[in-house]
């Protein structure tokens, strides 16, 4: 398996996957067979919204369960970071050079990323230039909305 098709997750993201797999084969896959069951059992499918709205919850579930599943056989755990350089799983403190203004980022993989969070996806652009740099260090991102420059700050242990 080539890294483009690994996925970085932290042991609570696994253990979060793991738990909604579980949680979506024994308990949403009978729920939705059961309505399925009682959708047909009301006649004419052809112009039973019951049985379409089953059948489509019954598509989104099975395409989540392919989805970790796919996951949960590409993983990469990721370790704490041994502060010396930004990777997947550092938490770090940077500074926006244009602005000033800090901000605290945990870099994970793309199926942990939650920008409410502040977990940002090894793939971002921000990501990308910070990952392997050290305390101190000014690097430049370029995203599609521009150049800028942070400073690395702080890698929080």
């Amino acid at each position: 398996m080539t890294s483009e098709n690994k996925f970085f997750l932290s042991a609570e993201g696994l253990e979060k996957l793991k738990n909604e797999l579980e949680y979506l084969k024994m308990t949403k896959r009978p729920e939705v067979v059961n309505n399925l069951k009682e959708a047909k059992s009301l006649g004419d499918l052809s112009e039973n919204a019951e049985y379409d709205s089953a059948r489509e919850e019954q598509g989104a579930i099975e395409g989540r369960i392919k989805e970790i599943e796919n996951i949960l056989d590409n993983y990469t755990l990721v370790e704490e970071s041994d502060g010396n350089k930004v990777s997947v799983g550092s938490k770090v403190r940077i500074l926006y050079v244009d602005n000033e203004e800090e901000e605290v980022y945990t870099v994970v993989g793309k199926t942990e990323a939650n920008p409410f969070d502040n977990k940002i996806s090894n793939e971002s652009d921000l990501a990308k230039a910070i990952i392997g740099a050290k305390e101190g260090k000014k690097v430049k991102v370029n995203s599609s909305s521009g150049k800028y420059e942070v400073k690395v700050l702080e890698i929080i242990k």
